[in-house]
C-alpha cells in the first residue's frame, strides 16, 4: 500500500518553496517515520476516512516520483478540469435525492408505507422546482465536461469554475428540498435521503475548487484579463 503526497521540492534551506516544483510522489504505507493519526468523525461522507497522516524523516527514494518535479503544476495549469473529478459523485447525489422525492411521493419507497402523496399541490410545485433545477445543473455541467482538455480557453475554464460551484450547491439545495417535500419521516436514519443530504454539504468544501474559491476565480476571471492588474 502507498500514500500520494503533493509536496515541494526545494534545493536548500534559503530557497522559498515555490508551486513550479511541487511533485507527486508515493510514499510506502509501511515506511519508517509514517503514522495516522486522528478520528475521522465528520458531518458527511463517512463512507471514506481522511485522518491525519504523518511523515517524519521519511525517506523516499527517487523513483516513487509519480510526477517528477513540476510535472504537476504543469498538468494543473494545463488540464485544470481535473479539479472536477469529484462532480460526478455530487451529480449522483443530486439525481439521488429527486429520485427519492419522486419514489416517496408515489408511495413507492421500499421501506416506506406505500401512501401516495403527489395529489398535493405544493408537492407537485416542489417535484417541478428540484426538476429544474436539477436539469439546469445537468446541462451546464455536461457542458463543461465536454469541454475538458488542455490548454482549455478562458470561457472554458470560467465555465468549469461555474459548473463546479453549481453542482456542489445545487446538490445540497435539492437535497434540502427534498427532505423539506418528503416531511418529517425522511430524516430517520433508516431511509438513505438523509444521508445524502450529509453528504451533499461536504462538497463545496473539496479543495482545491471549493465553492467560495469558485466564486473568487470566477469572479475576478470575469472581470480581469491575464495579466491585468490595478494600479
Amino acid at each position: 500500500n502507498y500514500y500520494g503526497a503533493l509536496c515541494t521540492e526545494i534545493s536548500s534551506k534559503d530557497e522559498d518553496p515555490d508551486r513550479a516544483n511541487t511533485m507527486y510522489i508515493a510514499v510506502p504505507a509501511n515506511s519508517d517515520g509514517v503514522t495516522v493519526e486522528g478520528d475521522w468523525d465528520p458531518l458527511g461522507m463517512r463512507g471514506t476516512v481522511s485522518r491525519n497522516l504523518i511523515f517524519k524523516d521519511v525517506f523516499v527514494p527517487s523513483d516513487a516520483k509519480l510526477m517528477p518535479s513540476g510535472i504537476y503544476f504543469q498538468a494543473a495549469k494545463r488540464w485544470p478540469h481535473m479539479f472536477m473529478t469529484l462532480t460526478p459523485a455530487y451529480m449522483g447525489l443530486a439525481q439521488a435525492a429527486y429520485d427519492f422525492t419522486v419514489k416517496y411521493l408515489r408511495g413507492e419507497m421500499p421501506g416506506t408505507p406505500p401512501v401516495k402523496r403527489r395529489m398535493y399541490p405544493t408537492k407537485q410545485i416542489a417535484v417541478a422546482q428540484m426538476r429544474i433545477m436539477l436539469e439546469q445543473t445537468k446541462s451546464l455541467w455536461f457542458q463543461a465536461i465536454t469541454e475538458a482538455g488542455p490548454n482549455p480557453t478562458r470561457d472554458s475554464l470560467l465555465r468549469a469554475w461555474a459548473a463546479q460551484y453549481t453542482v456542489m450547491e445545487n446538490s445540497n439545495e435539492i437535497a434540502q428540498l427534498a427532505i423539506r417535500t418528503c416531511g418529517g419521516q425522511s430524516m430517520l436514519r433508516s431511509l438513505h435521503l438523509e444521508r445524502i443530504y450529509r453528504d451533499s454539504r461536504c462538497g463545496a468544501l473539496m479543495l482545491p475548487w471549493t465553492s467560495e474559491l469558485c466564486l473568487d476565480m470566477l469572479g475576478k476571471g470575469t472581470l480581469y484579463e491575464s495579466g491585468e492588474r490595478d494600479e
